[in-house]
């Protein structure tokens, strides 16, 4: 019994340290792969393999992901896709280079045990020229390049080698710089950050969007903890719209909060169109509260426009009514149409009833011309 027992605890450890193996090698093919474990750090490793690649190479390693994330390229092949299936597979080169991040669930999301995603990094000439994620189920076709595969990396580790590409692109950077390899190494490296299921994450995204930081980096840092780290991020949006200084990117903010699926960011929305003292950060809440169904977004759009004191907010809150679904938007607009005291108001709302196409809207334009 002692023998059968000593024997099956052996299997389950075996099992269990497969299933680790397997959990951090990614499905690549055309790949010459070096895989080499990570005992000095990460900086150290990653640095030294740099520093000899004449030719072009990519460095990957597998941390694990927060949330239900797919990232792969879709456009592989229209029958992967139809029948139903997350990934045809992906070219680490040549045109097939778009990843597709998505957090609803997917039939083919691992549904126990952890989940991981995949860091690649593109190397040639001693320097990182490209950095791209990817679900770990995602198929990867190297091209016949050399993939140095590390193990054994710890994701607070990969957090801080991450944010070494961000501080280069993003500090001081402008909108004008979106076209710069180091922006777009930096954009690459703030959203495979905001990824990690590790709470140095969210230490690092909180130090991007501190006021010394520039205006691009506050925003972009904005969007992915709205996306991604859930109530976390929300409290630091939360915090974020009410205190940053720059118009443009509480707009941003706002943005995030409307993709947050954190139920609260509502009422943050609705707050900004309420009190923001920006015209153009409370009509931008107001056009996300249009795209939100719901008790609370509408009374919030309709209290804009009775109660803002600027015609062109009130505007912007009558195409909010707009984007409502029609069985809670068309009523709302009618009403407008029928009561408000601001004939511009009125006019706005009845425009956007011609572009609705609902029968009820048709039978208050006949009740009108009957007048």
């Amino acid at each position: 019994m002692k023998t059968m027992a000593r024997l099956a605890s052996l299997f389950v450890l075996f099992v269990i340290c497969a299933a680790s193996a397997s959990a951090q090698e990614p499905r690549l093919t055309n790949a010459k792969v070096q895989p080499r474990n990570v005992t000095a750090g990460l900086e150290r490793e990653f640095r030294g393999i740099v520093a000899a690649q004449e030719s072009p190479a990519w460095i990957g390693y597998s941390v694990p992901v927060l949330g239900a994330h797919q990232m792969c390229c879709w456009n592989s092949t229209d029958s992967y896709r139809n029948s139903g299936g997350c990934c045809g597979g992906c070219r680490l080169e040549g045109q097939n280079e778009v990843s597709y991040n998505n957090s609803d669930e997917d039939r083919s999301v691992k549904l126990e045990g952890p989940r991981n995603m995949l860091v690649l990094f593109r190397v040639s000439g001693k320097s990182v020229e490209k950095i791209r994620t990817f679900s770990e189920e995602c198929a990867i076709d190297a091209w016949g390049l050399t993939v140095h595969w590390l193990t054994g990396v710890k994701p607070a580790e990969s957090v801080a080698l991450l944010a070494s590409f961000v501080r280069t692109g993003g500090s001081g950077a402008t909108e004008s710089d979106d076209d710069k390899p180091s922006r777009r190494r930096a954009n690459a490296a703030i959203s495979a950050i905001a990824l990690h299921a590790d709470a140095a994450a969210d230490s690092m995204l909180e130090s991007f969007i501190a006021p010394s930081q520039s205006e691009w980096l506050r925003g972009q840092t904005a969007f992915w903890l709205g996306s991604a780290r859930e109530r976390r991020g929300y409290e630091i949006l939360k915090r974020m719209v009410r205190d940053d200084p720059s118009d443009r990117v509480r707009d941003k903010v706002v943005f995030a909060l409307s993709v947050s699926k954190v139920p609260e960011s509502v009422d943050t929305m609705i707050a900004v169109a309420r009190e923001d003292q920006s015209k153009h950060v409370r009509g931008q809440a107001l056009f996300w509260l249009g795209q939100k169904a719901g008790k609370k977004a509408a009374e919030a759009i309709t209290a804009a426009i009775e109660n803002d004191p600027d015609t062109d907010i009130k505007k912007k809150a009558v195409f909010a009514l707009s984007q409502l679904p029609k069985d809670q938007g068309v009523p709302m607009l009618i009403q407008v149409a029928k009561t408000n005291k601001n004939p511009a108001v009125r006019k706005q709302a009845m425009f956007w009833l011609g572009q609705s196409n609902d029968p009820r809207a048709l039978g208050f334009f006949e009740e009108v011309l009957k007048r």
